[in-house]
């Protein structure tokens, strides 16, 4: 009762049979302290039910949403707490709840336990989407499993598919709605130096920015160049299928990056289809053997970084005669990248379909590098496609790549 008397009416979960509460506010907003009041409420509650607390990192579940400021610890009655296990990262009350620490960074820790509620801490900072996913899959305990989500948003596909969500409650605010209790020196400094500016509407005002600045591709870029789906097909005169193998193997780790793009006479290219995935050697040379059929393509280009001559034997094990280009990245992914985008720019690449998964990876590409979550094995799996169809008759330095047979 205490927290309903002192809390703002933005850090108190709407009313209503909501599945995910987003509450995307600025940093010093209150948004930890909301989401502990609120599960530590529930756990008090309601006895016996399990919680799924999932931060960036195990360090941040532990040091900030148990034993923080605004941790569980401080937001429990000290009387209900029968016993914080450390080094399991469990917190059991006295009533049989238990709230279970978990890592976005380790999704697979997440298979197999079940639970009633979730806590996603600083979501838009989780390094696999997939975290999001296996979360999903374990609660499936009571009549209406939910997840609190506190979060400072960040342009990435999983902050994005979570907001277009139609069963998602989402509740904003910035740095200032908690003025009284912060210095008032630390806010006005922020203030001035952050105040107009790009930084300071993500951080400080929560606003989700689409287009990062720096980007070398803009979603409206991307946009103005898709095909128009009511004309008729581009005859192709050469089809080839990127592939950016991962250093994983199985689920786990980055994706291997799966894209088929055409040119046609004209000189115009065209994305034809992301066949991204994660999986097995075996499944993703299945996947690109498959694109390879069913786009009649002409090669596959794929990258030797990782595996070398082992690529091309994992590719060919499903059809000897697969021809298999290997090309060696002898330049950083950002120096690969800039000539395809400036194709992009000058509007010479079109995509056949909206592929929203690489557009997100493709807008979070800038000149410093990738800010989006994961590897932009998408990215790279295009960069090659679109370099053998256009680029690779320019002059090596430009293009940044070397073929090897």
């Amino acid at each position: 009762m205490q927290w309903l008397e002192a809390a703002r009416p933005n850090q108190i979960p709407p009313a209503g049979n909501w599945s995910y509460w987003l509450l995307q506010a600025g940093r010093g907003f209150g948004k930890t302290r909301a989401g502990a009041e609120e599960v530590a409420w529930r756990m008090e509650d309601q006895p016996g039910i399990r919680v799924a607390v999932v931060a960036p990192t195990y360090a941040d579940a532990r040091d900030t949403c148990i034993e923080g400021e605004s941790g569980l610890l401080r937001c429990l009655v000290h009387e209900n707490i029968d016993d914080w296990k450390r080094s399991l990262g469990e917190l059991v009350l006295k009533n049989g709840s238990r709230a279970k620490l978990f890592a976005a960074e380790e999704p697979d820790r997440l298979r197999g336990p079940q639970h009633h509620l979730g806590w996603a801490e600083e979501l838009s900072s989780w390094r696999y989407a997939d975290a999001w996913d296996q979360l999903l899959f374990g609660l499936r305990l009571g009549h209406h499993p939910q997840v609190i989500i506190t979060t400072t948003p960040k342009p990435n596909p999983l902050t994005r598919r979570i907001i277009t969500d139609p069963r998602t409650f989402i509740t904003r605010g910035s740095t200032f709605d908690n003025a009284a209790n912060l210095a008032a020196s630390a806010l006005e400094t922020l203030r001035a130096k952050y105040d107009g500016t790009r930084l300071g509407r993500q951080e400080l005002y929560a606003e989700l920015l689409d287009d990062v600045p720096g980007a070398l591709w803009t979603r409206g870029a991307i946009e103005k160049s898709r095909w128009d789906p009511a004309r008729p097909p581009p005859l192709m005169s050469r089809i080839v299928i990127g592939v950016d193998p991962s250093g994983s193997d199985g689920e786990t780790g980055d994706s291997q990056g799966i894209i088929a793009a055409g040119v046609d006479r004209s000189g115009h290219g065209y994305v034809l289809e992301d066949g991204t995935m994660r999986g097995s050697p075996d499944e993703w040379a299945k996947r690109v053997a498959r694109l390879f059929d069913e786009h009649e393509a002409d090669a596959i280009i794929a990258e030797r970084n990782f595996g070398g001559e082992m690529v091309r034997k994992v590719i060919q094990s499903q059809r000897r005669n697969l021809p298999v280009k290997l090309v060696t990245a002898s330049r950083g992914k950002v120096v690969r990248a800039e000539p395809v985008a400036a194709l992009y720019e000058q509007g010479k690449v079109s995509h056949m379909k909206p592929m929203p998964e690489l557009e997100d990876q493709m807008v979070n590409m800038t000149g410093d590098g990738f800010v989006g979550m994961g590897s932009p094995d998408r990215v790279d799996a295009l960069v090659w496609a679109i370099t053998d169809l256009m680029l690779a008759g320019s002059d090596a330095r430009t293009v940044n790549v070397r073929l090897a047979g």
